[in-house]
């Protein structure tokens, strides 16, 4: 696995982003065992403490859970939580800044909606 960090946001954060992502494409399921800190650590030459933080995130919002002395697992309703969020800050913040450029483009909707299926034609 090839991950390479950027600056726009936090280590930590992009750590929960990655280890969500595991989670909606299915690499990790319901009640499975996510990496262990020491093997995100190493995999991807990062600070243990930094790992940890990024769990500490997933595990506040009910997206991993702990099983003592065995390590940290998806919670049940992972993908339905990771999702909504995902879809509150798409709306809130992709779909805003995209149609404030548009507004100041002069776009209308149906070329907004045009440009989109253009997109999803590929």
């Amino acid at each position: 696995m090839n991950i390479t960090f950027d600056d726009k946001q936090p280590i930590f954060q992009q750590v929960a982003h990655i280890i969500e992502d595991d989670i909606l494409n299915g690499t990790f399921r319901v009640d499975e065992q996510v990496l262990s800190v020491a093997q995100f650590s190493q995999l991807f030459q990062i600070n243990p403490a930094t790992v940890v933080k990024g769990i500490s995130l997933l595990v506040n919002e009910g997206i991993l859970y702990k099983k003592r002395g065995l390590g940290m697992y998806v919670a049940t309703h992972a993908k339905q939580n990771i999702q909504k969020k995902r879809r509150d800050r798409f709306y809130k913040e992709l779909l805003s800044n995209l149609l404030d450029e548009a507004d100041k483009l002069e776009l209308t909707t149906e070329e907004i909606m045009d440009m989109i299926k253009q997109l999803r034609k590929g």
